[in-house]
């Protein structure tokens, strides 16, 4: 399973699930995930620690030295 908004594995055991109102689905690895999602409302290609932002970096032609 993979965090909805960082992209990293969750170990089994661990994580949360929230529950939209529309039914479908949101893994999280950590509450710092969570509250980047839905409080700070932020995007994950935007932060360097995410698989997102890493991937889209990559894609623009790599990272500028």
């Amino acid at each position: 399973m993979k965090c909805g908004f960082c992209g990293y594995d969750i170990p089994p055991g661990t994580g949360k699930i929230f529950v939209r109102k529309t039914g479908k689905t949101v893994n999280f690895c950590s509450n710092k995930c969570e509250k980047n999602m839905f409080k700070l409302n932020r995007l994950p290609r935007k932060l360097k620690w995410t698989i997102a932002a890493k991937t889209w970096k990559e894609k623009r032609g790599g990272v500028k030295k």
